[in-house]
């Protein structure tokens, strides 16, 4: 049983070849920690007194699901007033952050070619916002 009262999700497209997986679900979750530090936990050190980054202090958890679960996911996600990040199609074909965001950009809400999200918020919420997609595999 899990002691958060939060999660963090990411939600791909179940289409994508497995580097853009990879890819696009540490994308997704670089835009979570940067909105809410608080969920990062501390500095790791090896026996040696080497340090590391710090990661997040909760689980990650990664689901998949069609383009139209994604397509709902959006949209139950923004209805209820939660941040998410985004990851289009386009976002394969361009170079930079100055491109990316040019990218998203270009396109309305709801013709986006979403190829994955991620969300953090309180867990029922999250849960609602997932529904119909399933833990990736």
């Amino acid at each position: 049983m899990s002691s958060f009262d939060t999660k963090i999700a990411v939600l791909l497209r179940d289409d994508l070849a497995s580097w853009q997986r990879l890819n696009v679900t540490a994308f997704l979750v670089s835009g979570i920690a940067h909105v809410t530090p608080e969920l990062m936990g501390a500095p790791y050190f090896d026996a040696d007194d080497t340090e590391y980054l710090p990661m997040f202090g909760q689980p990650v958890m990664v689901f998949s699901g069609t383009a139209d679960v994604l397509t709902a996911a959006h949209t139950r996600a923004l209805t209820r007033g939660l941040r998410i990040s985004i990851f289009t199609d386009e976002l394969f074909h361009t170079g930079n952050d100055i491109d990316n965001r040019a990218a998203v950009r270009a396109v309305p809400g709801e013709k986006l070619a979403l190829a994955g999200l991620a969300v953090h918020g309180p867990k029922n919420a999250v849960d609602k916002i997932l529904k119909g997609a399933s833990l990736h595999r």
